[in-house]
């Protein structure tokens, strides 16, 4: 799921953002305008209020600060136009060269909902989305964005927003049918007694009572934990080579704390993977890089829900396995065996 950067650039998109450059230097030259005369306008009125107006320092100093902002943020504006329209482009060119769709304004669906309630995000304050990317992937029904939460701390003076989570929301067709809720979360969320007394055996969440999937993995207890209201159909879902996909993806991902929730026969997992997507610029140069990071970040994205996922057989996607042992193979059959007599 990669894009071929080469012919994007010598097809249509190359074609197109060359015919965006006299947009672009308009937005440079709208941008300045604005800010000389928005500079002369303010002027005056803090000359005033230094020189001969008010006595309340503070009050000269909000005056201030908010007047140099607002003449820059409005100055910026038509430079942040121009970016977007830059953006929404370059995105859209990938998306449809690998048969997906893009937009640039996003409003979540009942996925983010899911992902408040079963702790795949942390709590905020602030929400904003951008970049949904979605379509159908590998057979596979696909909707990814990007999610921005921010969260208040501090008091009076000091309170601040603080970014807790920027990163993907990824909703996608299971490739097996499934009946239960297993929600895969990082280890040690759910312990007892404020951190004492080791960790719970079941959790309730939306009603539903999730009881902890024990996992033999040399590595996984440490990274991941398990829990789900079908035990056996949980072990069938995360299996021995399920498990090597999950601690492959977090390592490519540097451990950007994956998590996942498989319930309604489709998963969705939140990853902070940072701020993507971000291909508008004012300087023509840079275009190839943008679209070529842009296209490795989706890509990578897109190879995480596959790497993930599974076949109607409960198998990870073909090219995406790993090798495993004939010991787990035998174990991932039996499991099988056992899950089809349960759900004939």
């Amino acid at each position: 799921m990669q894009a071929d950067v080469h012919a994007l650039m010598e097809g249509d998109l190359g074609q197109w953002l060359r015919q965006q450059d006299s947009m672009r230097d308009k937005a440079r030259e709208d941008a300045e305008s604005r800010w000389l005369y928005g500079g002369i306008a303010l002027l005056p009125i803090l000359l005033f209020l230094w020189i001969g107006g008010t006595p309340f320092d503070g009050i000269r100093l909000v005056i201030t600060i908010g007047g140099i902002v607002g003449v820059g943020v409005w100055g910026y504006q038509p430079i942040a136009d121009a970016k977007k329209t830059i953006k929404v482009g370059i995105n859209s060119a990938i998306a449809r060269s690998i048969g997906v769709e893009y937009e640039h304004d996003v409003t979540p669906g009942p996925e983010f909902g899911a992902c408040k309630a079963y702790g795949l995000v942390p709590k905020f304050d602030r929400e904003e989305f951008e970049d949904r990317w979605f379509g159908e992937v590998e057979g596979h029904g696909f909707d990814l964005y990007e999610a921005h939460l921010e969260e208040q701390q501090g008091s009076n003076k000091n309170r601040r927003w603080v970014t807790v989570f920027r990163g993907a929301i990824i909703t996608m067709e299971f490739g097996r049918p499934f009946n239960s809720t297993t929600l895969l979360q990082r280890a040690g969320k759910n312990k007892k007694w404020f951190g004492l007394g080791g960790r719970k055996d079941c959790i309730k969440v939306q009603g539903k009572e999730l009881g902890y999937v024990d996992q033999v993995h040399p590595e996984f207890d440490d990274v991941f934990e398990v829990w789900s209201d079908d035990q056996m159909e949980a072990r069938v879902i995360v299996h021995p080579s399920y498990i090597e996909q999950l601690i492959a993806v977090e390592k490519a991902f540097e451990g950007k704390a994956v998590r996942a929730l498989f319930s309604g026969g489709s998963m969705v997992i939140a990853v902070e993977s940072g701020n993507l997507f971000e291909t508008g610029s004012l300087d023509a140069i840079d275009d190839r890089e943008r679209v070529e990071e842009a296209a490795k970040q989706f890509g990578s994205l897109a190879g995480l829900a596959l790497a993930i996922n599974q076949n109607e057989r409960g198998r990870v996607l073909q090219h995406q396995a790993v090798p495993i042992g004939a010991g787990d193979r035998r174990r991932v059959r039996r499991q099988a065996r056992t899950f089809g007599r349960k759900t004939a």
